[in-house]
């Protein structure tokens, strides 16, 4: 049978007779479409919102802090506080070969920046220039602290992006101006424009970042506040942990059974975590949408089963007048298939849309989530619609086959 003008007439005609039935039916794989790309666009926009907040870190990294003891050892007692020194930082470049990049910091919370009559409040970081593989710095105007700063100790200092719109005009270059930080001036030598939505020691748009050593002679501190670590290509972080505290336990006294003494943050293993999560996310999303979707795609069925019994004069006269029973089965087929793909389509349409108003809604700068679902998954979304109402059909189009002239006109 040729789809040609008159045939698609007939379909027109079959789909339209009872409007109500046959628009309860379509809103069935209508709301399942939907369901299916709402659920994996969203589910694509979640994780990388999620995502956003770790942007610029190193995802095989892990750090490093002291806290109070939990065992006593060698006539320490229990709750004794250690502090890491930097020999720390030798020793385990010295004795954990798995360690690609070791950096200490330095924080100092609460801190204000004056420069002229404006002030903003902030978070002092003392750097090594080690630690942009850790945390990445986008540098809007000048650059990042270099080794020469640290070595001459010099009092310079980078400011972060909320800092930076509190103590000078959009779109000015700081670079060179001095700032006051507690009673002290440092040369500004770059705007670091990137959020540090994760927060190690404070946020990078809060903070002011100077030289290591300059902290360390700025304010009376030996000790190191957060060992930053990368592992090297191939190596887990977690496998580093034990060698770690191994190094670190004797020369501070720490008994080697002591699990509270050396704090141990995996970094790693909360992106393996976000990723499984969401790859949970959108296995469950996929099942949930093609659950709703198939629900129907069945109810096409059964109300092309009732279209089929209503119509068995109708098909039993076709047969009569000399219709094959390809002919009929194309007939059934092509009407579930229109059906399906016209509610499909609208579900499709509307998804996207939805999709789009999300993503529009959540748009900033530096956070900008992808929704909307991929070309190649419209196009097998559009391809399960086909085929869900090929085989919607085929149940009534083999039961129209099956009726016979004589038994249909009796029927009547």
């Amino acid at each position: 049978m040729k789809m040609d003008m008159d045939t698609w007439e007939e379909i027109l005609i079959t789909i339209t007779r009872n409007k109500t039935r046959s628009l309860l039916t379509a809103f069935g794989v209508f709301w399942g479409i939907f369901m299916l790309v709402a659920l994996i666009g969203g589910s694509q926009g979640m994780q990388d919102m999620m995502k956003s907040n770790f942007d610029g870190f190193a995802s095989n990294s892990c750090f490093v802090w002291p806290q109070w003891t939990g065992e006593a050892y060698k006539g320490f007692r229990k709750g004794r506080w250690w502090s890491l020194e930097n020999a720390d930082v030798e020793r385990l470049k010295r004795e954990v070969k798995d360690i690609d990049i070791i950096t200490p910091t330095l924080s100092q919370w609460g801190s204000t920046a004056v420069f002229g009559e404006k002030t903003s409040s902030c978070v002092v970081k003392g750097l090594h220039p080690e630690y942009n593989a850790i945390e990445t710095h986008i540098m809007g105007y000048g650059r990042f602290i270099n080794k020469v700063d640290v070595l001459e100790s010099r009092k310079v200092c980078t400011i972060g992006k909320r800092v930076y719109e509190e103590l000078f005009q959009a779109g000015e270059d700081p670079c060179g101006s001095y700032i006051r930080v507690d009673g002290i001036y440092y040369q500004v030598i770059g705007v670091n424009t990137a959020e540090g939505n994760m927060s190690i020691n404070g946020q990078a748009s809060e903070a002011i970042s100077i030289p290591f050593t300059t902290m360390q002679r700025t304010y009376p501190w030996r000790e190191i506040d957060l060992l930053c670590i990368t592992a090297r290509p191939g190596v887990k972080v977690t496998e580093l942990q034990e060698s770690i505290e191994q190094v670190l336990k004797p020369p501070h006294y720490i008994h080697p059974d002591d699990k509270e003494a050396v704090m141990f943050f995996n970094a790693e293993a909360m992106f393996s975590m976000v990723d499984n999560l969401f790859t949970g996310i959108r296995i469950l999303s996929v099942l949930v949408g093609i659950g709703t979707l198939l629900a129907g795609a069945i109810g096409v069925s059964n109300i092309m089963m009732v279209t089929v019994k209503e119509r068995t004069t109708e098909i039993g006269i076709r047969r009569a007048i000399g219709a094959r029973p390809r002919d009929i089965l194309q007939q059934i087929l092509s009407e579930s298939m229109v059906l399906t793909s016209i509610a499909g389509m609208a579900g499709i349409t509307f998804g996207v849309f939805i999709l789009q108003l999300m993503e529009s809604a959540t748009h900033s700068p530096g956070n900008e989530p992808r929704f909307q679902i991929t070309f190649w998954l419209a196009i097998g979304t559009c391809a399960v619609l086909i085929t869900l109402g090929m085989l919607a059909g085929l149940a009534p189009a083999y039961r129209a086959m099956a009726i016979k002239p004589i038994e249909a006109i009796r029927d009547e």
